[in-house]
């Protein structure tokens, strides 16, 4: 096993008598899909399986493997299976940008970075995505939709939605970044609190049709109204939060 490995799995072993049954067996999975390794794009076992390896139950596997969905490490797949899309641990937040404690600041960041590099990204995956990555795309679209519709939690597939774009830019740096782009995504929505349904649907559906049409230009025009729409709320956020503390001084 390499170094970064090591330290990842050095990671998961502190604090882990502090945690809850369900976050323990979370770093056991992630820790079982380091050490085997289960690549990128194979599938974990079942949760029968996965229960018994790990001595617990299998609501217990079910919360597990959400959390991992969560942080873009796992994907279900329906009618199957899970599968690996991620195995870097640090993936979610590997600059510490969650120890930031101006969220709203750390958001707006975020996009200005977003702005710079996601747009560009997204006329990549127009000339690069294979026909296999295009489908998936338009599925992740589809299925982000569904969740956000629903009042469901949207966010993991959101981040798999993002990840999928740069994936298909088939850029080996630009893969380097998808842990940038998944904090980008989940600090937004933590702040936001499903502020912007309609246009994230529309922006999310403009982006994926022009990719699928490999429409270069309408793919990086899509993705810079996306975040657009996103900076812009922000910056109401901002200014709300800023007129209610002038309000108390």
């Amino acid at each position: 096993m390499d170094e970064l490995k090591k330290g990842q799995r050095k990671m998961y072993d502190n604090d882990r008598k502090k945690k809850s049954l369900g976050a323990r067996t979370e770093d056991e999975l992630m820790r079982y899909i380091l050490d085997e390794p289960i690549g990128q794009g194979r599938k974990i076992p079942n949760e029968f399986e996965l229960a018994q390896r790990f001595g617990v139950g299998r609501s217990t596997v079910r919360e597990a493997v959400k959390g991992l969905v969560s942080r873009g490490i796992l994907e279900v797949r329906r009618g199957s299976g899970t599968y690996v899309i991620n195995t870097n641990f640090l993936g979610e937040d590997p600059l510490g940008l969650n120890r930031i404690q101006d969220k709203y600041k750390a958001a707006l960041d975020l996009f200005e970075v977003r702005l710079m590099i996601e747009p560009e990204i997204a006329a990549l995956a127009c000339k690069n995505a294979s026909e296999k990555e295009l489908k998936r795309l338009k599925v992740l679209c589809d299925e982000t939709e569904e969740l956000y519709l629903g009042g469901h939690n949207h966010i993991g597939k959101d981040i798999q939605f993002h990840t999928c774009i740069a994936r298909c830019s088939r850029n080996q740096v630009v893969e380097t970044l998808i842990p940038v782009i998944n904090t980008a995504v989940h600090t937004f929505a933590n702040v936001t609190h499903r502020l912007l349904i309609n246009e994230t649907l529309e922006t999310h559906r403009a982006i994926t049709d022009a990719i699928l049409k490999r429409d270069s230009v309408g793919a990086r025009c899509a993705m810079m109204m996306h975040l657009t729409y996103n900076r812009q709320a922000i910056m109401k956020l901002l200014e709300e939060r800023h007129a209610e503390e002038r309000k108390r001084t």
